[in-house]
């Protein structure tokens, strides 16, 4: 298959895409697919405007990644162009036989680009455009999860501007979560157990974006659980070695440590993949997908937020729950454009 791995662009998780992009590509190509990697917001000016032939036997994958890295300082500068895709970039997409989301955060994973492609009849990997909507922003998240009873962390939503009720006025009390709502890769979160450290969070997160949830801290194991064509794969449990699962934890190679699948028995095993498949019906995804999860002391189960777009590196958390199944990196990613081709344009 021809087909276009998409990355980077302008979000808090830029340099994670490229590192999902690179390693996706190169998987793809291994399999004898003629995948290229291509920065949706920057494009590869290497591209000439006639593009037939893009799609050779021949291809750097690691070269791509740098040239889409050399624009990291000039992003700003970019914006002001008024266009979000790069030169080339949709014809391309349209040339393929499929697009790689390897995109995460804004501009990526939260259903714009999948509406852009829905409306050219482009074909791509994950949920469609509506579901990545609505799991993109915690709080719409968190009022579908509560309407339709899937268990999850109480919590408040702030608004720059709005005034800023203290931690025991607000119901929530200490120590509690603080993260943008729209973030993710655990970019602008803090946990802070004092009056004068939940305004310096707020503070900070308020840098990111105007829109904030500030949930209730749930003290236990943290674990995420992937779903597939609507199969939970095994439960991975995740063991920061200090501090939580922030942005240094997810990607600081020995920090965390990861066991899957989780030392858990096989009725709470259960109890995690179904919630995690109550979530993400409940929010409209399809493909495939990945649910974070808490558990209490006492064995009580609350789901956080939905991956539309995890991780895609070999050691990620989606591909080490597919490699229990017996299933290497490359197969994965195969398999997730099969269930998509099949889901996005039926």
């Amino acid at each position: 298959m021809n087909i276009v791995v998409l990355a980077g662009g302008i979000s808090t998780e830029r340099e994670i895409s490229i590192v999902s992009g690179t390693q996706v590509c190169k998987a793809l190509r291994s399999k004898g697919h003629r995948a290229i990697l291509i920065d949706v917001f920057c494009g590869d000016g290497r591209i000439d405007q006639d593009i037939e032939g893009t799609f050779s036997e021949e291809y750097d994958v690691d070269q791509a990644a740098a040239y889409a890295r050399s624009f990291d300082g000039k992003l700003e500068e970019l914006k002001k162009r008024g266009s979000f895709f790069g030169p080339n970039v949709i014809a391309l997409c349209q040339k393929a036989d499929t697009v790689f989301m390897a995109l995460h955060g804004a501009n990526g994973e939260d259903g714009k680009i999948q509406a852009v492609f829905e409306l050219l009849g482009i074909p791509y990997t994950g949920s469609s455009y509506l579901g990545s909507a609505l799991a993109m922003d915690k709080d719409l998240t968190k009022q579908l999860f509560r309407e339709n009873g899937v268990p999850t962390p109480r919590g408040i939503v702030l608004r720059k501007g709005n005034p800023v009720l203290s931690p025991s006025e607000n119901g929530v009390g200490l120590p509690c979560v603080v993260k943008p709502s729209r973030g993710g890769s655990s970019v602008g979160v803090s946990i802070p157990r004092s009056d004068t450290a939940y305004y310096k969070a707020v503070e900070m997160a308020f840098s990111y974006e105007d829109v904030l949830i500030v949930e209730q801290y749930i003290s236990g194991r943290e674990f995420s659980c992937g779903i597939v064509d609507g199969e939970a794969y095994p439960v991975i449990e995740i063991a920061p070695l200090q501090g939580f699962y922030d942005y240094t934890n997810k990607y600081k190679a020995g920090s965390t440590v990861e066991t899957c699948p989780a030392k858990i028995s096989e009725e709470l095993s259960k109890k995690i993949q179904k919630a995690s498949l109550d979530a993400y019906h409940t929010l409209h995804l399809n493909s495939y997908g990945r649910i974070d999860v808490m558990m209490d002391a006492q064995e009580n189960v609350y789901c956080l937020e939905a991956n539309t777009l995890p991780g895609m590196t070999p050691t990620s958390l989606l591909p080490q729950e597919a490699a229990v199944l017996g299933m290497d990196f490359p197969a994965l990613c195969e398999k997730l454009i099969e269930v998509s081709l099949r889901d996005n344009m039926s």
